[in-house]
């Protein structure tokens, strides 16, 4: 076997070809530059950088301590190191940010690193429909996909970070605009706890769907839901906030364009031949935003707001009801009282469309 013989398999496609123990190798010099050769107090002493304080850097990376002498670093990791401490060193960031910024970096890319490959390995296996003949009910890859699907990230890294820069740059601008409303005293008078319409989209029946799937039929319908529900979200400026498997939260800085994204949530759910009807609720007041999630008692109320909203039903708080009071293509009729665990005795509303109102397109129904 050649030298040279590791990265042609990573450059290349790979079908149907067992483990190599070289792949693993091979694929880290294509992603990292070269492979691990530097202990962690060469990497601190290259980089200019005290043990300690590059201790730090790589645990908010989300990194384990290695031992003095393991050769667990590669230039990619000196450079990455050289930068940070040039912005700390300079005077343009503090340490403190500079571990924060990393830290956010860090659980951000550990989740969609994770998210790539299984949607890359998924697209390399067998098709879908085999499953049902009983060929494969694996949820992880077999070898093969997988070795393919580590040679196709590899091969394709150098076009898919430019795309990467491109989206979280748009977002940061996105983020950077909200923050600059939320602090414009015109706009927000507590720019700490900004007003944001909170919703919950929550599968219904979702344990009994569970129990008569395999895990990959399980994976796929988690995977289907949550590509819906955020395409309905993105389509009318939402935010998706976080998925737990059977249940999505969501915001929007105007309650008209929330209750748009409810309705059309339920619709396209009832719509979906794969998926179980869905219910959601809706709080509208101030929220905590931190780490990139929302924290408070407007998303508490959401929350219990679901759990007590029928199948294939949108239900809102009071707030809710009083801001869409002027917004015309909407109605809020008013339900019975409800005692919500940890919130007290709340009046629910269910949202409707007015008579009249028109649905917006959802995504994928050709509408």
């Amino acid at each position: 076997m050649t030298d040279t013989e590791p990265d042609d398999r990573a450059r290349a496609p790979r079908t149907g070809q067992a483990e190599h123990a070289e792949l693993p190798e091979s694929v880290e010099r294509l992603l990292l530059g070269r492979s691990a050769s530097m202990a962690r107090d060469e990497v601190s002493a290259s980089a200019g950088v005290d043990p300690a304080a590059a201790r730090r850097f790589w645990h908010a990376m989300g990194f384990q301590v290695v031992e003095d002498d393991e050769a667990m670093f590669t230039e990619a990791d000196r450079e990455a190191l050289g930068r940070v401490t040039a912005m700390v060193q300079g005077g343009r960031v503090s340490e403190e940010l500079a571990l924060g910024m990393t830290r956010a970096f860090a659980r951000t890319a550990d989740r969609l690193a994770v998210w790539q490959t299984q949607l890359v390995a998924e697209s390399l296996a067998p098709p879908f429909s085999e499953e049902l003949e009983g060929k494969d009910s694996r949820s992880v890859p077999a070898p093969g996909v997988a070795a393919d699907a580590a040679a196709l990230l590899a091969r394709t890294i150098d076009e898919i970070e430019p795309l990467l820069v491109y989206v979280w740059r748009r977002h940061l601008t996105n983020a950077v605009q909200r923050m600059l409303a939320d602090a414009d005293p015109a706009v927000s008078s507590d720019p700490s706890a900004p007003v944001r319409a909170v919703g919950f989209a929550d599968l219904v029946a979702f344990t009994s769907f569970v129990r008569r799937m395999s895990e990959r039929q399980l994976a796929r319908l988690v995977q289907h839901f949550e590509l819906l529900a955020s395409d309905v979200v993105a389509e009318h400026g939402g935010r998706v906030i976080k998925t737990v498997g059977d249940e999505v939260l969501f915001v929007h800085t105007e309650a008209a364009a929330a209750s748009a994204i409810a309705l059309d949530l339920v619709d396209a759910m009832a719509e979906d031949e794969l998926l179980p009807p869905v219910r959601v609720g809706l709080a509208h007041g101030r929220v905590v935003s931190r780490l990139g999630d929302v924290f408070g008692m407007t998303v508490n109320k959401a929350s219990r707001i679901t759990a007590v909203t029928p199948s294939g039903t949108v239900f809102v708080d009071d707030a809710m009801a009083r801001a869409l009071g002027s917004v015309s293509g909407f109605s809020a009729i008013e339900r019975r009282r409800r005692m919500l665990r940890g919130i007290g005795v709340v009046t629910l509303h269910e949202l409707r469309r007015a008579p009249g109102g028109r649905r917006r397109s959802v995504p994928g129904d050709g509408s």
